[in-house]
Formats: structure tokens, sequence, C-alpha cells
């Protein structure tokens, strides 16, 4: 469905939108993971699910712009199971 949107008009469909303003698109990845912390800080349930999709979408939109898919970040997910948090960590220095 994203990969449709990349040649769409601008003006007609809000993912080509974030396609053809790459900064905006990082932007509202940073502006809905702000929103997420809000809401999860506010401990609004409604709120953090509604804000993690918007989230979630933005992140996908700019994967999908990268060439990439949330499967490349699943796999990753699935590559990093079972490893401690702070290994894993360590293992990037």
């Amino acid at each position: 469905m994203l990969e449709a949107r990349k040649n769409e008009s601008p003006e007609a469909s809000y993912v080509a939108s974030l396609y053809a303003k790459p900064d905006k698109m990082l932007e509202k990845i940073g502006e809905e993971a702000v929103e997420t912390i809000i809401a999860a800080k506010n401990d609004d349930r409604d709120q953090i699910i509604y804000e993690t999709a918007d989230l979630w979408f933005h992140s996908m939109v700019m994967l999908a712009q990268k060439g990439l898919s949330p499967n490349d970040v699943l796999r990753e997910l699935a590559r990093r199971f079972g490893v401690s948090g702070h290994e894993e960590k360590a293992s990037r220095k």
C-alpha cells in the first residue's frame, strides 16, 4: 500500500506528500515519538495506542521510502532474541 502511493500526487495523497518531503517525514516521526512518550507518561491507554499507531505508520513510510520493509526490522528483532540487551549494546561499541 505504501509503495503504491509513491507515484501519486502529493496533493492527493498524504503518504505521497511525505515521500516528496523526506525531512518533513522525519519530523513527523519525531513528533509522533514525543506524543507517544507523553501519552505513556500520562498513563492514557487509548492515547498510547493512538499515538503508537501514528509512530508506527510514519516509521513504515520512512522504511518504504528507504527501500526497507517492516520485515527487515522484524528480522533484526529476531536476530537479537535471546541476546542480553546489555550485551547487544556493548557489541555496537
